[in-house]
């Protein structure tokens, strides 16, 4: 199993774009995401029977100043070779759920709120926890520890939240009522994911996704003060035919899986295999993902020494090493042993990298894509 791993951490590496500089870009979903209001919400879903399916569903909150300072504190703790710090590439979502006006409404229709409403929510109702964070959020962009990049409007399928909503189902409403969305039960909707903003089953369903794409770049230069030059699908599902869209809306670069099944509609899929690389004809990228690191998933993996060995293989074959995360092993709302588990393993990591390679450059996606272009 190990040396079949090996092989693959290699293979992956050998196609696509190429350079001397030894590169790590760190891309982590889910910023901005309100999975969990808090854990006074995820035990009143485990009163009403609903399951945990995954780390996401126990531990996943949006980020609090804690979260955010301690991250910082560990972003800043390494210099690479040029004396730049760490940084995150939070792939953000600039809107939420806006549970008030759907309770006010009588949870007749969707709607949303842009990310500053809800900081500005929370910190009324969590100050503990949330009061600052969005100033400290600027703070960190400004200080270039944090360059996010567009994640969709919202981490959820409109499809099945309507759905769910017009059936009031028992996990949808109280998700709602406890200012969540999580543990949803997806039986319904065997192939469309819950989470994934653009699964479809039907291409007639694609009609709906032109208008959330637009106003949710839109959202996200209002929120963020600038234009995403990245993207990077909520759930990894995405139809191609979108393309020209996100290139007219300024986005230039398409964050994809390694391989992934290209859902096509109406039953008809494909295998796509990628590479990351400068597509010729339309000027724009494609990224991937060549290490992972979840370091709070329990498979019983020590997540620094199968992320350094992802990392000397891309080095190995002069690519940048771009390290794939998720915000949950970074968030300690509902448990800190969990945050503090994650960012002690980002620790290590950073600190093996410096060891390992001193004229390793810290960059973030955005540079990573700007660069590819000029080469």
């Amino acid at each position: 199993m190990r040396l079949k791993q090996t092989v693959f951490n290699h293979l992956k590496n050998i196609p696509g774009w190429s350079t001397k500089r030894k590169l790590i870009a760190i891309a982590v979903d889910d910023y901005g995401n309100v999975r969990l209001d808090s854990k006074k919400a995820r035990e009143n879903l485990d009163k009403a029977c609903l399951k945990v399916h995954s780390r996401f569903d126990a531990y996943d909150t949006l980020e609090t100043h804690q979260d955010l300072e301690s991250l910082y504190e560990v972003l800043t703790s390494v210099k690479d070779k040029n004396g730049h710090p760490a940084v995150f590439t939070p792939y953000s979502l600039p809107c939420n759920i806006n549970f008030e006006q759907m309770h006010e409404e009588d949870y007749q229709e969707y709607n949303y709120e842009h990310l500053p409403a809800t900081f500005l929510k929370l910190s009324a109702q969590q100050p503990t926890a949330y009061e600052g964070t969005w100033k400290l959020w600027q703070e960190g962009v400004k200080k270039g520890f944090m360059r996010p990049e567009f994640h969709g409007r919202e981490h959820l399928n409109l499809r099945v939240f309507a759905e769910k909503m017009q059936r009031r189902d028992h996990d949808f409403m109280i998700n709602l009522q406890n200012r969540s969305y999580a543990s949803i039960n997806q039986k319904e909707f065997s192939n469309i994911k819950w989470t994934a903003a653009f699964s479809f089953e039907q291409t007639k369903e694609i009609q709906q996704f032109p208008k959330i794409l637009e106003t949710g770049i839109d959202a996200f230069e209002s929120v963020f003060g600038y234009q995403p030059l990245a993207f990077t699908p909520p759930g990894r599902h995405f139809p191609p035919s979108l393309h020209p869209l996100l290139w007219d809306k300024g986005i230039q670069a398409i964050d994809r899986a390694i391989l992934h099944k290209q859902h096509l509609g109406d039953g008809k899929y494909k295998r796509v295999l990628s590479r990351t690389h400068l597509n010729k004809d339309t000027g724009k990228v494609t990224l991937v993902r060549n290490v992972v690191f979840e370091p709070t998933d329990d498979r019983g993996i020590d997540w620094v020494a199968y992320a350094l060995k992802q990392i000397k293989a891309a080095l190995h074959w002069n690519k940048p090493a771009i390290i794939s995360s998720h915000r949950v092993n970074f968030c300690g709302h509902i448990d800190p042993k969990n945050r503090e588990r994650g960012l002690n393993s980002l620790r290590t990591l950073l600190r093996k990298v410096i060891e390992l390679w001193p004229d390793v450059e810290f960059i973030s996606v955005a540079d990573l894509v700007k660069q590819i272009q000029r080469d």
